[in-house]
């Protein structure tokens, strides 16, 4: 299988994951326009499952490190091959309700809020799981990333109460999801061997097939949480499976991308989890806030006619994200 030697290219590789987690969600946006969330999410959640598959028969079957998939997936115990479901299962709550939190406050605020808590709370539980990296440059980091995180909410506050459309829902749909996101990985984690991907302990899997696993949790969940979702959306009347069916061509496609964007973010995080630990890959990926939230802010124009004072917040915020990730990178170094 394909294996990461040195933390340069690990650093690469989770900036990679950075962009592509904090760009998923232009992908709803753009079904948005003709599609309910819900019914996206059932072919965002394909295209994981399509991608997983795809980077274990490739990638993680090829080259003469490591075990190649089949048979890594053949010696793989019950107990790791259920801690990476599970961490699918934790995953697939927690992004129903970001992009529930994206439908009703735009990228801009919910993968700031949401994945910015992630990674606050995530890098803490991973580094307690597997410590690696400077602490004080590492938690600094985190730091800086939590005050970007309140500057945003207060920007977004401001602007809603301009627009007479004060409404919490948004950020506290985004709370919830940052806070259940940030356990998933410590699941998949705990389901390899991080110490030595050329060697991995008997039971323990490679990342390409813990990922394969994770994505059969997410795909299996997908049937009670959205279906759940869809009978109680969080705004707008019930969805009808009929609808999903009534779709084109085009607009499944969109959502199959997204997942498959999505995927490939996550396959070169935990690639990069061997070099870089846990606590600081998963740090850097979730790093996809600020990517999101330039696309919410510049592309999308989520803060058109900001009030006075907003820009100054947004423009802070960007800064202490950028801060924040480089002193993460730092801590490995």
């Amino acid at each position: 299988m394909f294996i990461v030697h040195n933390y340069s290219l690990a650093v690469i590789f989770c900036f990679v994951t950075m962009l592509c987690w904090g760009s998923w969600g232009n992908t709803q946006k753009l079904a948005s326009k003709t599609w309910r969330y819900e019914l996206f999410y059932w072919d965002y959640v394909i295209g994981i499952l399509l991608f997983a598959l795809i980077s274990a028969f490739t990638l993680g079957s090829i080259g003469a490190e490591g075990r190649s998939f089949l048979p890594d997936l053949a010696q793989a115990d019950w107990g790791n091959m259920g801690s990476a479901f599970l961490g699918g299962i934790i995953f697939n709550a927690a992004n129903i309700l970001l992009s529930a939190a994206i439908a009703i406050a735009g990228l801009s605020v919910a993968f700031p809020v949401g994945i910015g808590l992630a990674l606050v709370l995530g890098v803490l539980i991973n580094y307690w799981g597997q410590q690696s990296g400077d602490p004080r440059l590492l938690f600094v980091g985190v730091l800086l990333v939590t005050i970007a995180i309140v500057l945003n909410a207060l920007a977004y506050n401001k602007q809603a109460k301009q627009a007479k459309k004060v409404s919490s829902k948004g950020i506290i749909i985004s709370l919830v999801a940052g806070l259940l996101m940030s356990f998933f990985y410590r699941f998949v984690a705990a389901s390899m061997d991080l110490e030595n991907f050329v060697n991995p302990a008997a039971g323990k899997m490679t990342p390409y097939t813990a990922m394969f696993i994770f994505a059969c949790g997410i795909f299996v969940s997908n049937f009670a949480f959205n279906t759940l979702v869809m009978k109680k959306p969080f705004e707008g009347e019930p969805v009808k499976f009929s609808s999903y069916f009534k779709g084109g061509f085009s607009i499944h496609l969109v959502g199959v991308l997204g997942g498959l964007i999505w995927g490939l973010g996550n396959a070169f995080n935990l690639i990069a989890a061997g070099k870089a630990g846990a606590a600081i890959s998963y740090g850097l990926g979730q790093g996809a806030t600020l990517v999101s939230a330039f696309w919410g802010v510049c592309i999308w124009k989520e803060f058109r006619n900001a009030p006075k004072g907003v820009n100054g917040y947004l423009y802070l915020m960007f800064l202490l994200f950028i801060a924040g990730i480089g002193l993460i990178i730092m801590a490995g170094v």
